[in-house]
């Protein structure tokens, strides 16, 4: 009995783990179902691209207490401790120079008074560098959201296309058959079978060459949403024809922001290399500042500090005068306290302020001709991007028509040549027209979103999901 159940016992271990690796593995096939709006928090959240424009807000921000600090006082603690073997003093002129040990221990402080107005343009100097990390960041996680739903759409529509080529390569199959069943009756010829498969076997590369393009779009869509290549992905959003009409349509009636990211940070820039103008130029101006130091020393003559320090009338040496008192201190702390007012002008520093100032300057027209420059490059981005939506949006009308008609002569060729009345070449030329027509179809309403989308971003404006309505932020809402 003990044996049988033994027996069972290892027959039950052996199913358990030789079910684990199946289990495990079909865990790591799991799919992850990914929308559009998923995929841009998740790129937002731990994309390398955001993460480093965040990374730089953290540095602004030491930045900034690292200027705000040069105003605040300084408190230090030091301590020390010295032993002297041998003193030359002591030998010279008496014992009572002799402290082999002397212990300190102070408090410094310090507070800056006047610094020629460096510690206040400093510290503009660093919050407006601040806020132009911020916006900077702002700009960064904008562009991000748009790579990523461009990304996204590009994988929707390589799917597209994978689809249009494997309905043309199944179509193509049928018409193979269709040849041969009607050579088989007689009445079609052998060079009709043989067009058939060859339409056929030159409409397989192209869907071969369209499911690898889904791949590999799927890995760019992956990179940028920081997801491991070797996770499969099930995409969940789809394309909204309607709403991405309509979105076109709102954007191209949306006012442009005049505090766009990208501007507002050139802005500050220059605001923060005025504020350096102002830092170099204090280096003309005398520092005036308060010092204090709070402590104690100890001269022990062995071992450490016993407490607070005094004097002990001691004996005196033999043939002192009868008024004389003699003292030794008993190797404690005695007390150190000093205050001071300090002032200090530079004459001559061999024109070193000269060429900071200078430095601070050049640093000052040149982030004036960098502003010059974006607000050029955000005029003339926003014109382009403007004509590009109105193309995608003519485009997209005339497309939208060619694949109806191109669908409808394709219907009417493939009943033409079923009933004997049309050949196997009109069904192939309809056929490659109406794939043609619905792959330009496919590519005008990624495109008409695309220029909608960019459109958007370039006016400063919230960048548009397509699968959902999308209202513009007035200039009062951006306040």
């Amino acid at each position: 009995m003990r044996i049988k159940v033994m027996r069972r016992l290892a027959i039950a271990s052996l199913v358990l783990f030789s079910s684990l690796p199946r289990t495990a593995a079909a865990q790591r096939a799991d799919s992850l179902s990914l929308s559009i709006q998923d995929a841009v928090a998740r790129a937002l959240r731990v994309g390398d691209e955001a993460r480093a424009a965040a990374a730089q807000v953290e540095i602004a921000d030491a930045q900034v207490t690292i200027a705000r600090a040069a105003g605040l006082p300084q408190l230090r603690l030091s301590g020390s401790q010295s032993h002297v073997s041998e003193s030359a003093r002591a030998q010279a002129v008496g014992a009572i120079f002799n402290q082999p040990n002397t212990y300190t221990a102070n408090a410094n402080f310090s507070q800056a008074l006047f610094q020629g107005g460096r510690i206040m343009a400093g510290s503009r100097a660093a919050n407006a560098v601040r806020s132009a990390a911020r916006l900077d960041e702002a700009e960064t996680k904008a562009q991000v959201a748009l790579e990523v739903q461009r990304a996204y759409l590009q994988v929707l529509f390589a799917k597209r296309l994978a689809e249009i080529q494997d309905t043309g390569l199944s179509l193509a199959a049928q018409r193979v058959k269709q040849a041969e069943q009607f050579e088989a009756a007689g009445r079609a010829a052998r060079y009709d079978v043989l067009r058939a498969r060859v339409q056929q076997a030159n409409l397989e590369p192209a869907a071969i060459e369209a499911r690898s393009d889904v791949e590999l779009s799927m890995l760019d869509l992956k990179r940028l949403a920081n997801i491991p290549s070797s996770q499969p992905l099930k995409l969940t959003s789809s394309i909204d024809t309607l709403a991405v009409r309509a979105i076109a349509a709102s954007v191209a009636a949306a006012p442009a922001l005049s505090e766009r990211p990208a501007l507002k940070s050139a802005e500050a820039l220059v605001q923060a290399r005025k504020a350096g103008v102002r830092v170099a130029k204090a280096d003309l101006l005398p520092t005036i500042s308060l010092n204090g130091v709070i402590g104690g020393q100890a001269f022990p003559l062995s071992g450490l500090p016993n407490g607070r320090g005094r004097l002990d009338v001691v004996p005196c040496p033999a043939g002192s005068a009868a008024d004389r008192v003699c003292t030794q201190q008993n190797g404690g702390w005695f007390g150190d306290r000093s205050f001071g007012l300090s002032m200090s002008w530079p004459i001559f520093d061999g024109l070193r302020a000269k060429g900071a100032i200078d430095l601070a300057q050049a640093n000052t027209r040149l982030a004036e001709l960098q502003l010059a420059q974006t607000r050029e490059r955000v005029e003339t981005d926003i014109t382009a991007r403007r004509a590009e939506l109105d193309r995608a949006q003519s485009l997209y009308a005339a497309r939208r028509t060619n694949a109806q008609e191109a669908d409808e002569a394709f219907r009417l060729a493939t009943l033409r040549y079923s009933r004997g009345l049309g050949t196997q070449l009109e069904v192939s030329d309809a056929q490659l027209a109406l794939t043609t027509a619905q792959t330009n179809e496919a590519r005008a309403i990624f495109d008409l979103y695309l220029a909608a989308a960019t459109l958007a971003r370039a006016l400063g404006q919230p960048v548009p999901f397509p699968d959902r309505p999308w209202v513009p932020v007035t200039p009062n809402q951006n306040r």
